[in-house]
């Protein structure tokens, strides 16, 4: 932060993993301090947590007028799971001002620079180094979030043990950095041998989803997070999955002054900045 405006002390942050989930329902259009109560009665059967002992928040994702029913999205943060997160940031002299979720932050992002086609069912996957976000879009709309404890760990650590690296030697070569000295078939071959668990949990979420949904298959898949940079990984999800998959680019229509990248190359980086760039366009309420 420091780097960018020492004066910055407002930030937004989000989080992910176990501590939170998310719900959707129905409740009978309401207003005000009866639609409160509705969400949180439902809230209260819904949640594994105690109220008492979780951060709510809601977001009403439309409302059928004939009907006169609201769909609400509902979201539940244990407490000390988000405390830990809020006294971290403190502690480094900021203010948070929003805590979102990074499912959300990776749709904010998709939606600003994508144009979302409600014929097809479309996945969101963050794929991260220890969880990875998953996010679904049925009819151009939110449906549901689900968090695997899957990630790319396992690929790193796989690499530092088949070609006997350090950390540091295992991020060069899965940037491309050491083609003279890493054999690339045997590379690509440790990298899919290791993606085992990440494949087992997304078949698993995928399936879970199409029952839940009722659909047949899903459309269209967008990748963001440190996975979609990982050689051979696109491509290997993309064939065990059977799902046309794309990479997220969350600069394609953003103005932005590439000295800031400083010796970095933007296009080759980007989808590791899906989150920070959906956080950057939340709003405050």
């Amino acid at each position: 932060v420091d780097q960018i405006d020492p004066k910055i002390k407002d930030v937004v942050i989000s989080i992910s993993g176990f501590g939170v989930i998310t719900d959707k329902f129905m409740i009978d259009k309401k207003s005000g301090s009866e639609a409160e109560q509705a969400i949180l009665f439902e809230a209260e059967q819904r949640s594994p947590f105690d109220v008492e002992d979780v951060t709510l928040d809601h977001h009403v994702i439309k409302v059928d007028e004939e009907t006169r029913k609201a769909e609400i999205l509902l979201v539940a943060a244990r407490n000390e799971f988000l405390n830990s997160y809020v006294e971290l940031i403190m502690d480094a002299g900021l203010q948070p001002v929003v805590v979102d979720i990074d499912a959300f932050a990776t749709l904010n992002a998709y939606e600003y620079n994508y144009e979302i086609d409600p014929s097809r069912i479309t996945v969101l996957v963050n794929l991260g180094y220890d969880v990875t976000n998953i996010l679904y879009l049925s009819e151009g709309l939110y449906h549901s979030t689900r968090d695997i404890s899957s990630g790319t760990r396992e690929i790193y650590n796989a690499i530092q043990k088949e070609f006997r690296l350090n950390a540091e030697l295992a991020n060069k070569a899965l940037k491309g950095e050491m083609k003279d000295s890493i054999d690339q078939d045997m590379l690509k071959a440790t990298i899919i041998s290791a993606s085992d668990e990440l494949v087992s949990g997304l078949e698993l979420a995928f399936s879970y989803f199409k029952t839940q949904a009722k659909v047949e298959k899903i459309d269209w898949m967008v990748l963001s997070g440190g996975g979609a940079l990982v050689p051979y990984l696109p491509e290997f999800l993309q064939s065990k999955l059977n799902v046309p998959l794309e990479i997220l680019n969350p600069l394609r229509n953003i103005d932005f002054d590439p000295d800031m990248f400083h010796y970095l190359s933007p296009e080759k980086i980007a989808p590791l900045l899906t989150v920070p760039i959906g956080l950057a366009m939340r709003k405050t309420r």
